[in-house]
């Protein structure tokens, strides 16, 4: 405990000096609280890299199982991606004796990775009909792998949703931009370091050092996640009595109420889209690099920690705008335009400049991305009402990770036609990349033309509200 706390303070000592968002610490809320508790998103960046990445890679060429069945398995925890929703709203409205709302999910969010994470190599093992396991029923191996990857996902899309709404809870409103930026660089953060660690790890490669990590991954998660939680939702008896004594009000209702709210719905389109005009790129970045440019393995795979610093320059800049009272729907549609010329770069990239190229579009894309996201959930949290803050993180939570994966398996299916397609047989190895990064242009023009009519509302409403304040105020002096 006492080298726990040296090594936060240590580092909330030299935080400000690198992250433009960690003044949002204060006395009440030190910046080492804060630090604690975005371990929550260490975890979620763990389990993001281990399913999308190792395990990803460790099926299809260790294990030898299916290309199809590998990916059917990373898409389920898509399945619980909308009811992130849900989520935050009973956690918005959930009682206790103790008058908690958020530790009780994300303590639950936490069983359901650790279970899932659990079962998950002995599951794969089956699945592959590794050793002995190659007497046991294929059924057995495909339901119990189908479990954990269900787990897992349900469980890190809930801590992540209820934890983004205790950090909120935790700070003042106009230091919600601050926060936000630090959680998601937090989750930047755990999934490069993890990323390196599971390499390391499953360097030498056995069926048994893969169930060591796995299981390791589990206890990691428990032990952050306890940490993360520990004292920081204080207990409030009177919260309970008046939280008993309010009528219950259903999830239909409390929805009806969030989308009737002026440019919600507009809002979470403009989410949607965007996130379809970023997401698309996840999946292709790499390979594109290698089959157009001739990037070496190491070379595409600096790619993505160029992409991760240009979406951390984006967190930094939209941490310093929003907190000077910059809009944050301003600030999105910004971002969505930088990724117009990030994407033509890319594409021009394997007709002229080659690498370099190539390397300041995936940046810019990164900052563009970086932008979006920060912007239109910051958006998201200044909309919502202060006993909806929950129902409107799982709401853009819900409508981001469901686009985000969707966006992910067309493109990689719109990749796959195009090069499988007998006509285009001809063509140049870039082209069915180059045709997904146009449609990603696409999406992103689409979320600008939506946003621009919030962009206008929101400025007339700023310039409208001084002159509405500032004339009764004679009147009351009299």
């Amino acid at each position: 405990m006492k080298y726990r706390a040296f090594a936060l303070n240590k580092l909330a000592s030299i935080a400000p000096r690198y992250l433009p968002f960690v003044d949002v610490a204060t006395k009440d809320v030190p910046l080492s609280r804060l630090l604690r508790l975005s371990l929550f998103q260490v975890t979620v960046g763990m389990a993001l890299v281990l399913l999308m990445g190792t395990l990803n890679r460790v099926m299809i060429v260790e294990l030898d199982v299916s290309a199809a069945l590998v990916a059917g398995m990373l898409a389920l925890p898509l399945l619980f991606a909308p009811f992130r929703t849900l989520v935050g709203f009973k956690s918005d409205e959930h009682r206790s004796a103790l008058g908690w709302r958020r530790v009780p999910y994300i303590w639950k969010g936490t069983m359901y990775q650790f279970g899932g994470f659990a079962i998950m190599p002995f599951a794969l093992l089956v699945l592959s009909g590794y050793g002995e396991a190659v007497d046991a029923p294929r059924w057995l191996g495909l339901s119990s792998a189908a479990l954990a990857f269900l787990l897992v996902g349900a469980g890190l899309h809930i801590v992540q949703t209820v934890g983004l709404a205790l950090a909120t809870d935790l700070v003042k409103q106009e230091d919600h931009p601050k926060v936000v930026g630090l959680m998601y660089v937090m989750l930047l953060l755990g999934m490069v370091v993890s990323a390196l660690i599971y390499g390391a790890l499953l360097a030498d490669y056995t069926p048994g050092r893969l169930i060591q990590v796995i299981q390791g991954s589990a206890v990691v998660t428990v032990a952050l996640n306890m940490i993360a939680m520990w004292k920081q939702e204080s207990r409030d008896r009177s919260r309970a009595l008046r939280m008993a004594q309010t009528p219950k009000v259903s999830f239909l209702d409390a929805w009806g109420r969030l989308i009737a709210l002026p440019g919600t719905m507009r809002l979470l389109v403009v989410i949607g889209l965007g996130t379809f005009g970023f997401g698309m790129a996840d999946v292709l970045l790499e390979p594109y690099g290698g089959q157009a440019l001739g990037f070496s393995v190491a070379e595409t795979t600096r790619l993505t920690a160029l992409f991760a610093g240009g979406t951390l320059m984006g967190f930094g800049i939209a941490s310093r705008v929003l907190a000077i009272g910059g809009d944050p729907v301003r600030l999105a549609t910004f971002g969505a335009m930088i990724g117009l010329p990030g994407f033509a770069a890319i594409i021009l990239s394997s007709v002229h400049g080659g690498g370099f190229v190539f390397c300041v579009g995936t940046l810019a894309t990164g900052l563009g991305a970086g932008l979006f996201g920060h912007g239109t959930l910051t958006a998201t949290i200044r909309n919502a009402p202060p006993d909806q803050v929950g129902l409107s993180l799982g709401a853009w939570g819900a409508v981001q990770a469901t686009c985000a994966g969707i966006g992910v398996a067309l493109a990689g299916i719109v990749r796959d036609i195009l090069v499988a397609a007998p006509s285009l047989a001809g063509l140049q190895p870039s082209t069915p990349y180059n045709v997904v990064f146009t449609i990603e242009m696409a999406f992103l023009v689409m979320a600008i033309l939506i946003a621009i009519p919030l962009v206008i509302r929101r400025g007339v409403s700023r310039t409208s509200r001084p002159v509405a304040t500032a004339q009764p105020k004679p009147v009351e002096a009299q």
